[in-house]
């Protein structure tokens, strides 16, 4: 129980009343809120053990939520949900809709990615990852990671970058050097 967790499930809640609010009872959207907040919760540790990249949690968060409150919708719907004596029908479309919208959205991203992999690349490389983009891109640490009088190198002792002849992402950006 953390802060943030508080917050990754409320955020789930909202996830997954938004495709079902106009049409569920206020029990209904109690109901759908901690069962989001539980399933999101197990989603998010998933990145661990599938190994995906997600520091801001947007698959298990927001995908799962999403999804979830799409298709709860089938059971909760005041208007033909199975809770309240409606069919499968209404689930099913639910469903069907869950998949297209998943299907359309894992392409175009898949395409995008690719695209961006060819022309400016997805990813830094290793090096640059582990000390940070603040220090590969800008030259410069925002954080001061260390413990105050344990040692290791500060933002005090970080190079000048300018005395180093590193350009700034002005100077780049408007061309005058080259990156």
């Amino acid at each position: 129980p953390t802060t943030l967790g508080a917050a990754s499930g409320a955020v789930a809640g909202l996830v997954a009343i938004t495709p079902a609010c106009a049409f569920v009872s206020p029990l209904g959207a109690l109901l759908l809120g901690v069962l989001a907040g539980a399933i999101c919760a197990l989603a998010v540790g998933l990145k661990w053990r599938l190994g995906y990249d997600d520091s801001l949690d947007v698959v298990g968060v927001h995908l799962v939520g999403g999804a979830f409150g799409s298709i709860a919708l089938g059971f909760l719907s005041l208007d033909g949900g199975i809770l309240y004596g409606g069919s499968a029908v209404l689930l099913g479309k639910q469903a069907v809709a869950v998949l297209a919208v998943g299907t359309f959205s894992f392409v175009t991203a898949l395409v995008l990615a690719k695209l961006i992999d060819l022309t400016i690349g997805f990813r830094l490389d290793r090096e640059d990852e582990s000390a940070g983009i603040d220090l590969a891109e800008h030259a410069e640490s925002g954080y001061d990671l260390t413990i105050a009088g344990v040692g290791g190198r500060t933002q005090a002792a970080a190079p000048d970058p300018v005395a180093a002849g590193v350009p700034s992402e002005a100077q780049r950006d408007e061309g005058r050097v080259p990156a």
